[in-house]
């Protein structure tokens, strides 16, 4: 398959029609007022990752995000991080998407939330960002890198949007040392845009481009209690979906999704790191 083809795939995999309408629809079916509703009332739907507010909200402080930053948020989906980080610390930032449907409904969800001020999006590719160097003071990478090959371009091109002195956070799903991983999964339904790498292999690929390494954590520990919370909570709904959730941007198989990202994540193939680094 090639970057092209790539791009073009993943970008079907998270299209949905009408996506902020269906979003609008979900909320004024719990009883919010779609044309005003906050960061907190879109978390059901988009907090694309494990853990939710809760992880976006640690590894800001483990980057040491502050206000009068601007942050890229590569592969930012709906923008859920970026609105999280715009709301609670203040500071500005982008949303650079694959999927433009993404984008399209990103900034309808965030001119509700009031917060188009602070927050923006942008339809391109990873690996040819349209920005000049040393524009950001801080890359933010949360459940994004899944479905990229080309590691090392996807770094190099981090590294020099980033100023001198700046930051990447990244919180991501990585290989496990035992092969292959079931799926499907929340970002591929089989293995064709689906792009593990081990978290040594990453971690030395981060730091060989020029970046040093400032955090380290291995989160597959609190990632797979998180899922089976929710997987446990889904039993005892019996199967009834929730209007506002992960089903209406994943599809009706977000179930299996996440019982098989449970079962990886359980059985080695895969694992959850968090990480910071700083561009020199």
């Amino acid at each position: 398959m090639s970057g092209q083809d790539d791009y073009r795939s993943v970008g079907e995999h998270y299209a949905r029609d009408d996506l902020a309408a269906v979003v609008f629809a979900a909320l004024h079916e719990v009883g919010k007022d779609p044309d005003s509703i906050t960061a907190q009332d879109l978390a059901p739907v988009d907090q694309l990752h494990t853990r939710g507010k809760d992880a976006t909200l640690e590894l800001a402080r483990l980057a040491g995000v502050t206000p009068e930053m601007r942050v890229l948020d590569v592969g930012g989906g709906l923008g859920g991080p970026a609105r999280t980080l715009a709301s609670e610390i203040g500071c500005s930032v982008e949303v650079l998407d694959v999927t433009e449907e993404f984008c399209r409904a990103g900034e309808m969800l965030t001119t509700r939330t009031g917060l188009g001020d602070l927050v923006s999006f942008r339809h391109a590719s990873a690996l040819d960002m349209p920005h000049p160097d040393a524009s950001f003071d801080a890359v933010w990478m949360q459940h994004s890198s899944m479905n990229i090959a080309d590691k090392e371009r996807l770094y190099a091109e981090i590294h020099r949007v980033l100023r001198p002195g700046g930051h990447l956070a990244l919180h991501e799903i990585m290989a496990g040392p035992v092969t292959p991983i079931h799926f499907p999964v929340p970002w591929a339904r089989g293995p064709e845009i689906s792009f593990l790498r081990p978290p040594e292999e990453v971690r030395a690929l981060i730091t060989g481009i020029g970046f040093e390494e400032s955090a380290w954590m291995d989160e597959t520990a609190s990632s797979l209690r998180w899922f089976r919370e929710r997987l446990a909570a889904a039993d005892a709904a019996s199967g009834e979906l929730p209007p506002l959730g992960l089903h209406l941007v994943l599809g009706a198989d977000l179930d299996q999704m996440f019982r098989n990202l449970a079962r990886n994540l359980q059985e080695d193939r895969a694992v959850v790191v968090q990480g910071v680094f700083e561009r020199p």
